[in-house]
């Protein structure tokens, strides 16, 4: 088999009936899938063409930079339910449990950087006279 169609396959897995509403968009939900190999295998090609790198290290290459936006989506989101959220933050237990954490993880997770980012996005500080931005965990560029 071509590997770029391999690589597809595995980024974009089909659908299994259950996880389809209303059950009988299942073909079509098969049928996007199909496309979605298509275009990716496509694009997969082109871009390792036009690099002149090695597929497989590119898709690791992508999904790294999806993980690591992902990880800095979840870091400002906790950034946010802790430093943004009214009168009333979040409970450290109810985000660590949403994120996966644990609570001493969410009150370290996210630094001056996200707080900042978060701010700019909002424009908003944060809450509280006495909450400014300031630094825990660890340092991020």
């Amino acid at each position: 088999m071509h590997l770029v169609v391999d690589l597809a396959a595995i980024r974009n897995p089909m659908p299994t009936p259950e996880t389809v509403t209303p059950a009988d968009l299942y073909p079509e939900a098969c049928a996007a899938t199909e496309q979605h190999r298509a275009d990716d295998a496509h694009h997969l090609e082109a871009a390792s063409d036009g690099l002149d790198t090695d597929p497989l290290l590119l898709a690791l290459h992508e999904a790294r930079a999806r993980k690591n936006a992902a990880d800095a989506e979840i870091r400002q989101l906790l950034a946010y339910g802790r430093e943004f959220h009214g009168s009333r933050p979040y409970r450290l237990e109810s985000l660590a449990e949403a994120s996966g954490m644990t609570p001493s993880g969410v009150r370290t997770a996210y630094s001056e950087a996200e707080l900042l980012q978060v701010a700019h996005e909002i424009h908003r500080e944060p809450n509280g006279k006495a909450t400014k931005p300031r630094l825990s965990g660890r340092q991020r560029n």
